[in-house]
């Protein structure tokens, strides 16, 4: 449940405002627990069948680990949009709304009668914001947009792949979940304009912008250049995995100081002092000649040991799995974990809130809702009768 509102202690940047979220999979729903995490209420509006996240595969026997981690403190409705009854419902909700996100292809909104133009003639404060595969023009704009599609599309899987081997999908759907932060982002900052003009506006965010915009230090083409060069940033495999004793290392040593303490700590004092080594793109023509001699050093010890030897002079990080998270010493002084009671689940852990704020913290997350869970209350909230409810519900618009 969400926390009293009326608790200053408990205010975020954000309490005070209202969400309704009616997108599904990752990059709509994250961006709106963003919202939530800084203190705005968050009603999930799912259709009957749900959002399709819940029916990914998970190790939890009643619910979607996927959904949960991308849901965490909203309410849950669950309406029938293509009747009119559950149609009325949505607009009554809109009339109190600060917010709406959807991630419907651009030609579905108008179908349904929720196009930006219908919902500002009731509500002209709403930002309405619009998660889309390819935009709201051209050739790809109906096309279904999912991260690992627009990932292989923009090249980030090209990239991804090994010199001369395939490409490579990069697992963690990151194409969404910086989208995700582009719609909190967004809908903020049209939040803070309509502060000051009374007005309420679209906010578009596409997994294509999503995909460039991750790549703008690629995404460069000078005026006179050929458009086919090597685009690749990474500096001649110094910086990057390497093989220990026991386990993976992640070393980075681009700058003149990071440099100097990896050979100094590592034993390879004479690199850092021969010329041919003595810049960054000097060492990526020269790795061949420095790869084996530092992998050679790092068999001396494992990858734990050499993040204690480095420590805060040359940045590395043994190679972990996500679960190791959950008692990394990091993440609890950060309070980067907490803990959740779900109806279903039971207690489990989960991240807690992206951003820290000293004043307005905002409360405390909770869990993600269970399907149509909070129909009853929320409705109750927005006016509707007990009988109404009941109506809605025998008439199936209403879950």
């Amino acid at each position: 449940m969400p926390a009293d509102a009326c608790n200053p202690a408990l205010q975020g940047p954000l309490s005070g405002i209202k969400v309704l979220d009616l997108s599904a999979y990752i990059a709509g729903p994250y961006g709106c627990s963003l919202l939530a995490d800084q203190g705005a209420t968050v009603i999930k509006i799912e259709p009957p069948d749900g959002d399709n996240l819940r029916k990914y595969p998970s190790t939890l026997a009643s619910e979607s680990r996927a959904f949960i981690g991308v849901n965490r403190s909203k309410s849950g409705v669950a309406l029938n949009l293509k009747m009119a009854d559950g149609l009325k419902v949505l607009m009554a909700l809109v009339q109190q709304a600060d917010v709406l996100v959807h991630n419907f292809r651009p030609s579905v909104p108008a179908r349904l009668g929720i196009a930006y133009e219908d919902l500002s003639r009731i509500n002209p404060r709403l930002i309405y914001c619009a998660v889309t595969g390819y935009g709201d023009q051209g050739p790809l704009k109906d096309k279904a947009g999912y991260d690992q599609v627009l990932q292989t599309m923009t090249g980030m899987c090209a990239a991804q792949g090994k010199p001369g081997g395939a490409p490579e999908v990069l697992y963690g759907s990151v194409v969404d979940y910086y989208a995700a932060a582009m719609v909190a982002g967004g809908v903020s900052s049209a939040l803070y304009e309509r502060e000051r003009t009374g007005k309420g506006q679209e906010v578009g965010v596409s997994l294509l912008r999503s995909a460039l915009a991750m790549q703008s230090a690629r995404l460069v083409w000078a005026k006179g250049e050929p458009q086919k060069i090597d685009r690749d940033m990474r500096s001649g495999g110094i910086t990057g995995i390497h093989p220990t004793r026991d386990g993976f290392l992640y070393l980075s040593a681009n700058t003149p100081h990071f440099w100097q303490a990896l050979c100094d700590k590592a034993g390879l004092s004479h690199l850092a002092s021969d010329a041919r080594f003595s810049t960054v793109r000097a060492r990526a023509r020269n790795h061949i000649l420095i790869v084996p001699q530092l992998h050679e050093a790092l068999r001396q010890h494992s990858a734990l040991e050499w993040e204690e030897i480095f420590g805060e002079n040359v940045p590395c990080a043994a190679v972990r799995s996500v679960d190791e998270m959950f008692d990394l010493p990091q993440c609890r002084a950060e309070s980067l974990i907490a803990e959740f009671e779900h109806p279903t689940v039971g207690t489990y852990q989960g991240f807690s809130r992206a951003i820290n704020f000293s004043r307005t913290p905002g409360p405390e997350p909770f869990a993600a809702p269970v399907f149509a869970g909070d129909s009853d209350r929320v409705m109750a909230d927005h006016g509707f009768s007990v009988e109404q409810i009941a109506q809605l519900r025998t008439s199936g618009a209403l879950l």
